[in-house]
């Protein structure tokens, strides 16, 4: 094992993020658990450590989910059980308002709302959306013989099929498509903190939404979600329903596009593999979940301890940063064999954390699963002879681009050259 990765800090490691999968093994080769030298956070990269993370909100708060060791908390840390303090100073911290970044009660009783949302029934509606999607982001490149995948099909079409999900109007679809594909990079406003163009539109947008079909309702689903209450049977407040809407809306269509960029990374660097699919079109979904295991989207969550705990064998106090690093854990060769292949026979197929695991786990997981299928159906369906193009080098020493932050994984452009089926 090498040791030029003992004086890296992971967190302002820049370029390694282009390929962060040999540090995890650096990271492994510590033990499942380890308590990392530079911000004392405590990096889990077993599976079965991981999932006992996961699964226990009495020991572990979500609230530093994003922030993580970068928590600007005003007061110490200190005391046997820290939880009156997380609960005192939460909202304080970046994302504090986001799902992801709740703990119960508070979390169950809004992901109860995200469950009004996405029911069977307008999962089906949605899904006859998709395949017309499908079709139409086909259309705007199939002519060309080349397209750059994620610009040109994952991207819009995942973000086209939260909206129609949500129930955005649909002769405002193009709108959103060019405010979330446009400059996401943060700007400084005349407070002097960061602001994040993709979520200040998404928030003004729907803030408008919710308020005007609690006004004027409709017979549509947006006027559905502004009317939905807590399982107590309150109504939520606008704000409420505008971060479930819009945390929905940004999560959801990146992690999906992410997914898809990996699984035609693959097709098109492995023709063996393309016919496969072409000849069986139910080992698709089996695709899916190794690429989603593989490229896991979400490289990493944050969680914070509440009280003296123990996890792996490594003893830490009350406010230590966890770090839960489903990436790595996805490659743990004690639960997947031969773990660093793509095997479509694989018996635990659906077994990664690639969409978390507990109270926490991806709700949106069903809707990721219909989108990648569709979308690969269609695709299979309409072009031939799918391959990298040169722009990324010739084959054997491709050059690809990721994104350049640890908590994100996922390629920047994807050039692919095929044949239109005619």
């Amino acid at each position: 094992m090498s040791t030029d990765f003992d004086a890296v800090n992971f967190f302002r490691a820049g370029r390694l993020y282009q390929n962060p999968y040999p540090y995890y093994e650096y990271l492994r080769a510590h033990g499942p658990v380890w308590r990392e030298p530079h911000h004392g956070v405590v990096m889990v990269t077993g599976y079965k450590e991981a999932l006992e993370v996961y699964h226990d909100t009495d020991r572990y708060s979500n609230s530093v989910a994003v922030a993580g060791p970068f928590a600007e908390w005003p007061v110490p840390l200190e005391g046997d059980d820290i939880s009156e303090i997380i609960e005192k100073y939460r909202d304080r911290l970046v994302f504090s308002d986001q799902l992801p970044s709740f703990d119960p009660p508070r979390h169950t009783a809004h992901r109860a709302l995200l469950g009004r949302l996405i029911t069977p029934k307008r999962l089906k509606e949605n899904e006859e959306f998709m395949w017309r999607l499908a079709d139409r982001q086909i259309d705007e490149f199939v002519g060309r013989g080349e397209c750059e995948f994620i610009r040109d099909y994952a991207g819009p079409f995942t973000l086209l099929v939260i909206a129609d999900l949500l129930g955005v109007p649909e002769d405002q679809h193009e709108q959103f498509r060019k405010e979330l594909q446009g400059d996401h990079k943060p700007t400084q406003g005349p407070d002097g903190k960061m602001k994040h163009k993709p979520l200040e539109f998404l928030y003004e947008r729907f803030t408008k939404f919710i308020e005007d079909r609690r006004q004027k309702p409709r017979d549509d689903v947006m006027t559905k979600l502004a009317h939905a209450t807590f399982p107590d049977g309150t109504l939520p407040e606008v704000h409420d329903i505008m971060l479930i809407a819009s945390n929905l809306f940004s999560a959801g269509g990146e992690t999906t596009a992410r997914l898809l960029g990996v699984m035609f990374q693959k097709i098109g660097e492995d023709p063996e593999l393309q016919q496969r699919l072409r000849d069986d079109r139910t080992l698709i979904p089996r695709l899916a979940e190794e690429c989603l295991r593989l490229g896991t989207p979400l490289q990493c969550t944050f969680r914070i301890s509440r009280v003296r705990t123990e996890i792996g064998g490594i003893e830490f106090p009350p406010g230590t940063t966890v770090m839960l690093l489903p990436a790595a854990a996805n490659l743990d060769p004690r639960v997947f064999e031969a773990p660093n292949e793509l095997r479509l026979d694989r018996p635990n197929w659906r077994q990664h954390l690639a969409f978390g695991s507990g109270v926490h786990s991806c709700a949106g997981a069903p809707l990721a699963r219909a989108e990648v299928l569709i979308s690969t159906e269609r695709l299979l369906d309409r072009i031939a002879d799918i391959r990298i193009s040169d722009k990324h080098g010739p084959a054997g020493a491709r050059q690809y681009e990721y994104g350049n932050h640890y908590l994100m994984r996922g390629l920047e452009r994807l050039h692919l050259e095929f044949t239109p089926i005619r």
